[in-house]
């Protein structure tokens, strides 16, 4: 338990600082690092990095949207089979992400893994 809160604070925080430099991808980068130093277990390998991901991708998406009363999200989510719902779009774009960093995580692990033999 200890250890998953730890992964899922430090990839939260890699993602926060590599959101400023690098572009989308900086979420897989995240998830990778954080596992490969702190590493989990079973399908906490996953969906750690993914939840942290998920929560940061959905609140920087909602402080972005918000300083525009969420226009362009709506306009966006009507291109989108969404009905132009934001929040179902803020919902998806979360979604990536986590599944993003979800995957790196998981090569994260084997390298860990890769490495101790």
């Amino acid at each position: 338990m200890k250890n998953n809160l730890i992964n899922f604070a430090v990839t939260l925080i890699i993602a926060i600082i590599l959101s400023q430099f690098l572009p989308w991808w900086h979420v897989m980068v995240a998830g990778f690092v954080s596992t490969l130093f702190f590493g989990l277990k079973r399908s906490a390998v996953f969906f750690i990095p993914f939840l942290a991901v998920l929560l940061f991708w959905m609140v920087y998406a909602f402080w972005l949207g918000n300083a525009n009363d969420f226009i362009l999200a709506e306009k966006i989510a009507v291109l989108l089979p969404l009905g132009g719902s934001w929040p179902l779009l803020l919902l998806v774009t979360g979604f990536i992400g986590g599944v993003a960093a979800g995957v790196a995580a998981l090569l994260g692990n084997q390298c860990r893994l890769l490495i101790k033999r």
